[in-house]
């Protein structure tokens, strides 16, 4: 089975490997590489015509017809019991079931290493991401951003992609996804890589740093052996934390657990995840943070009737009935949150089937260009008066919204400042080591 940690996996371990022998990756969460090739670029000397892709519904005819001894998985952001429920259909097909973990996909580096990742998606990854590499350039160190691979162009021309500038993201042709992920980096003076061979680039990245931080995707575990390992979690979710994998795993790791978006949960929730992260990893430095929210001409959402545009991964996979455009639009006094399924179209409409819980709120999902162009239609035939953008980038960037727009931007805020330190005190504790 695969997801992006397979793809990794592919590079770092099974290619150039006769020990085994790869005959199929499958695909469910990136939409459209189903039916496509792992290219012999990437896949090796083993693999002369490449190896091919297959929908996920394929997997027991898949099993039985390539007789195969083994299946890793290696999805993220799913729960315990979907895992389980894998391995059973695996297991009756005759096939062991494997799930690969840190020494086996973990690459050392000769620089420190930063990781951030999550328990979830739509944590607040990003934001940490930023907030720690600006802490990182305040004491004076040039920082390289590695971020968890997005495959969802041509994968041999995304072997290793480097991101200084805006241009970068016109010339590797970025998805909405791709772009929310890496603009926000560019905009905090952060040099980027990417891709999917990840052993490339990070070879790359320490020839132009000081520093690294891993930026994770998703809730999955880092693909690189991490100095100090801070961890997201988000009490609008408490429990989660316990149920989806990897993200529990990530939670045992850490060495530091950020408790976000606390100015705008319920206190008990916040309180959840605390007992959560004592039972788990009681060795674990704790931070609380607010994910604190800003935008341009607030005064313009009271009275108005709104649509509300939020980050795609994080409401579809990551199962978010809200973000913060709709928190926005709540504390500020909107009339209304249109409901945008009766306006949608194409590959967007089939979005809101796929995931029939969302409703007040239109997901910016950007996987091609034929489905930004599908956003863009649904955006504009809505009867909203105004717009609410609380996706990480400003989406008029690249498509044209016939209406007036707020954007929504958030940004971690320690509570109690204390990052820092402990970031200062872990790279003087490995100076010392070195």
């Amino acid at each position: 089975m695969s997801h992006v940690l397979h793809l990794h996996s592919m590079c770092s371990i099974f290619r150039d490997n006769s020990a085994y022998q790869v005959v199929a990756f499958t695909a469910a969460q990136i939409p459209d590489i189903d039916g496509r090739l792992y290219p012999p670029s990437l896949a090796g000397l083993l693999y002369p015509d490449g190896i091919p892709i297959y929908p996920e519904s394929d997997l027991p005819r898949l099993i039985r017809q390539f007789d195969v001894d083994q299946v890793i998985f290696a999805y993220s952001d799913v729960s315990h019991m979907y895992v389980m429920n894998t391995a059973s259909l695996v297991l009756a097909c005759g096939a062991d079931f494997r799930l690969m973990g840190p020494k086996s996909t973990m690459i050392k580096s000769c620089h420190p290493l930063v990781a951030v990742t999550a328990v979830r998606t739509g944590c607040g990854k990003s934001q940490t991401t930023r907030y720690v590499g600006r802490l990182l350039k305040e004491a004076g160190l040039k920082v390289a951003v590695i971020r968890h691979p997005m495959p969802y162009g041509e994968l041999a021309e995304q072997a290793t992609q480097r991101f200084a500038s805006y241009d970068d993201l016109e010339r590797h042709h970025c998805t909405i996804e791709e772009r929310e992920e890496y603009e926000p980096l560019i905009s905090a003076g952060l040099l980027v890589y990417a891709g999917i061979d990840y052993a490339a680039i990070l070879h790359l990245a320490e020839a132009e740093s000081d520093i690294i931080i891993w930026d994770g995707g998703n809730n999955d575990f880092p693909f690189y052996v991490p100095d100090i390992h801070i961890v997201v979690t988000d009490p609008h979710r408490a429990g989660d934390e316990r149920i989806y994998h990897p993200g529990e795993m990530n939670l045992r790791m850490a060495d530091v657990v950020i408790i976000n978006k606390v100015d705008s949960a319920e206190p008990d929730k916040v309180e959840a995840v605390k007992a959560s992260i004592a039972a788990l990893n009681p060795d674990a430095a704790v931070i609380l943070a607010n994910s604190l929210i800003t935008m341009d001409e607030p005064e313009r959402i009271k009275g108005r009737k709104v649509l509300v545009i939020e980050d795609g991964p994080t409401i579809t996979h990551g199962h978010m009935s809200y973000g913060a455009g709709v928190i926005a639009a709540e504390r500020l006094g909107a009339s209304e949150l249109v409901d945008p399924r009766l306006y949608a179209v194409g590959s967007i409409a089939e979005t809101f089937k796929k995931w029939p819980r969302i409703t007040r709120l239109l997901p910016a999902m950007g996987y091609s260009r034929k489905q930004i162009d599908e956003l863009e239609e649904t955006i504009n035939r809505t009867p909203a008066e105004l717009v609410i953008i609380g996706t990480p980038i400003d989406l008029r960037r690249f498509m044209n919204i016939e209406k007036p727009v707020v954007r929504v931007q958030y940004e971690l805020e320690e509570i109690d400042p204390k990052l820092s330190g402990i970031l200062r005190k872990t790279l003087k504790l490995q100076e010392e080591k070195s």
